[in-house]
């Protein structure tokens, strides 16, 4: 836990920049019936009925201190998915960076495997040679800033019925490019001695 917060309270570097990264599902949901308009003023009549039309996944990376994050919408979130997303991050988002810090959580898909899985073994090798990792502790997936992102962009982007992974990329891609526009950032109040105060109880208890 300490080890995610103290890479929070770096300076940004674009050399050595903080990334975040997170997945998340969303449901695919159809209309059984249209919608009613009602009289003005009044929001439309909407059918509790839906129809299931599957799940699409969003695939989350996000620099805090940049105010920048990158969603990618795919039909799955498999090691390659992973593995294609580090490799856009080295190469596509921060081709300058001699190391990128990357917090993201303990998911068994989530390491060095994926990418070794997915390229040639001197590719995964060159990859993970600009990736530092940083695990939030088993059940403290909270402390991912990039869960935090995604919690901003359901309520803002993808609280309502989407049928289709396109429509969902589509306004994804819109939401992406305003908060980046606007250099949206995360106001994390979670520090170090926070967390010793809040969650002594998970230290160790040292007597003399």
């Amino acid at each position: 836990m300490e080890d995610v917060l103290q890479i929070y309270r770096l300076p940004y570097d674009p050399n050595y920049p903080v990334v975040c990264f997170d997945e998340a599902c969303k449901q695919l949901c159809g209309e059984v019936r249209p919608a009613q308009r009602t009289r003005r003023g009044r929001a439309a009549q909407i059918d509790y009925e839906y129809e299931r039309q599957g799940v699409c996944h969003q695939l989350i990376l996000c620099a805090p201190l940049r105010g920048w994050r990158q969603v990618k919408v795919t039909e799955r979130r498999t090691r390659r998915d992973y593995a294609e997303c580090i490799r856009e991050l080295v190469e596509m988002h921060c081709p300058q960076a001699k190391r990128i810090r990357l917090g993201q959580d303990n998911l068994n898909t989530h390491d060095g495997a994926s990418l070794y899985e997915t390229f040639s073994p001197e590719e995964a090798r060159r990859l993970l040679d600009k990736i530092e990792f940083h695990y939030t502790p088993k059940h403290g997936s909270w402390l991912n800033m990039a869960e935090t992102e995604i919690n901003i962009m359901h309520s803002q982007c993808l609280n309502r019925r989407l049928d289709s992974q396109a429509l969902i990329a589509a306004e994804v891609a819109a939401w992406e490019k305003k908060r980046n526009r606007a250099q949206a950032r995360i106001h994390w109040t979670f520090t170090l001695a926070a967390a010793r105060r809040k969650l002594r109880r998970l230290y160790p208890s040292i007597e003399d």
